[in-house]
């Protein structure tokens, strides 16, 4: 019980040195592949679920937007698949640092926004000045605008990392409070149990929902930049 309630964020280190790079290598070595003509049942899911998402988010995009589409099925996976091992026990997850999802999120946004203003430099303009603007709001409302197009890799950011550390700080805190009552009250202990078990569900559906959500803003980011 004397344990930090933080320490599973902290970056952990081999030698002195940091490991997160490993454990950022480490999510894609886990999708299985296959080098036979005939897939597995395993296999088969994989490819329905990659088709299905990649599907859903690529019918909005033209074609210059559908480029990206690679990019972004291996974002969603790379993810989800880091938020699911992140729920182990043990386990650090590289999505609860800021650092890192800001190192997703910038580069991303960034190419989205440079594409735009690269390919439609009179659409993206037009964002920052609404049609009908009242002459005296024009400067407010290009500052406004500006500040809201410069806080979006931001906005990723600090919403994947305050989700994925919400729902692992309550998952320790009611797994160290059934500990704690497993000595005191066996019946309070079952109650406190089965509350656990719940959240653990609830956390691996947001794992999966908050790498969908992320994927999902950058393709919008994206298509309005195409």
């Amino acid at each position: 019980m004397n344990e930090n309630l933080f320490a599973s964020f902290i970056a952990p280190t081999i030698l002195g040195l940091p490991a997160a790079v490993l454990i950022i290598l480490f999510p894609p070595l886990l999708i299985p592949t296959s080098k036979y003509l005939i897939n597995n049942r395993l296999i088969t899911t994989q490819q329905w679920l990659i088709k299905l998402t990649s599907k859903q988010m690529m019918t909005m995009h033209n074609t210059k937007g559908r480029t990206w589409s690679l990019m972004l099925v291996s974002l969603i996976i790379f993810i989800a698949t880091t938020n699911l091992l992140g729920l182990l026990p043990h386990s650090f997850t590289p999505t609860t640092q800021l650092s890192m999802n800001l190192a997703m999120a910038i580069p991303l946004w960034a190419g989205a926004v440079i594409m735009g203003f690269r390919s439609k430099i009179k659409n993206a303009l037009a964002h920052f000045l609404p049609q009908g603007t009242p002459t005296p709001l024009i400067p407010m409302l290009v500052i406004i605008e500006t500040i809201s197009l410069l806080i979006q890799p931001m906005a990723l950011a600090v919403r994947l990392t305050a989700n994925i550390t919400a729902g692992h700080l309550l998952m320790h805190l009611i797994g160290s409070a059934t500990l704690v009552m497993s000595t005191i009250n066996l019946p309070s202990t079952l109650i406190i149990f089965t509350i656990l078990i719940l959240l653990t569900i609830l956390e691996i559906a947001v794992a999966l929902i908050q790498a969908y959500v992320f994927t999902l803003l950058v393709s919008l980011y994206l298509h309005d930049n195409t």
